[in-house]
């Protein structure tokens, strides 16, 4: 089998099943939001793992606009995800760069709000995120790719956690896909 072609549903399959056994976790937690949770997802032991990243990088690829220049994120979470999407695309002819959206703005130099190599301004770019609770985070890196000159049309996610994110990405005039909503891990987990 082509590493680069896997079926959708087998990727969705090993993708859900690292996700379930180590992303998800069931107890009493604070999230980034201040909201308090029974449920917590931790994409990075999945997203900086050799195997996650390879399928990460299918499965997102598969939803960036054809016509995207670049895909980027709010660093700490997307960094590993752009980094995947821009690899896969490069070994699938297509191309596609990456960017990082810092947090703050650099405190030296240029003092960059972006990291990576930038397109031209009007160039339509797409927003990854690793788990969207609220939204904000992902709107933060939106808001700062529109001031920069990009399109922004859509952000995808490995998982939404069902929270209020779709309605505030949604009122920013942006579609949101997600790979999985916090149901299926919850789901994997319970059945498993």
């Amino acid at each position: 089998m082509n590493p680069l072609d896997p079926s959708q549903e087998a990727n969705s399959n090993k993708l859900l099943t690292l996700l379930g056994q180590k992303a998800y976790r069931k107890g009493d937690f604070i999230l980034a939001s201040g909201r308090k949770s029974k449920h917590y997802v931790n994409c990075k032991p999945v997203s900086l793992s050799g195997e996650g990243l390879h399928l990460l990088g299918l499965a997102f690829l598969k939803h960036i606009e054809l016509n995207a220049s670049a895909v980027a994120g709010l660093t700490l979470g997307a960094d590993p995800l752009v980094s995947a999407v821009a690899m896969m695309a490069t070994l699938s002819g297509r191309p596609l760069d990456a960017i990082i959206v810092r947090k703050k703005a650099k405190g030296h130099g240029t003092g960059a709000w972006l990291e990576g190599p930038l397109p031209a301004p009007g160039a339509l770019v797409t927003v990854l995120e690793d788990v969207v609770t609220t939204g904000e985070s992902s709107l933060k890196a939106v808001h700062q790719l529109r001031n920069a000159g990009y399109l922004v049309q859509r952000v995808v996610t490995i998982v939404d956690r069902q929270e209020g994110a779709l309605d505030a990405i949604r009122s920013a005039d942006l579609e949101l896909v997600s790979l999985f909503l916090l149901e299926d891990l919850y789901n994997f987990v319970q059945n498993s």
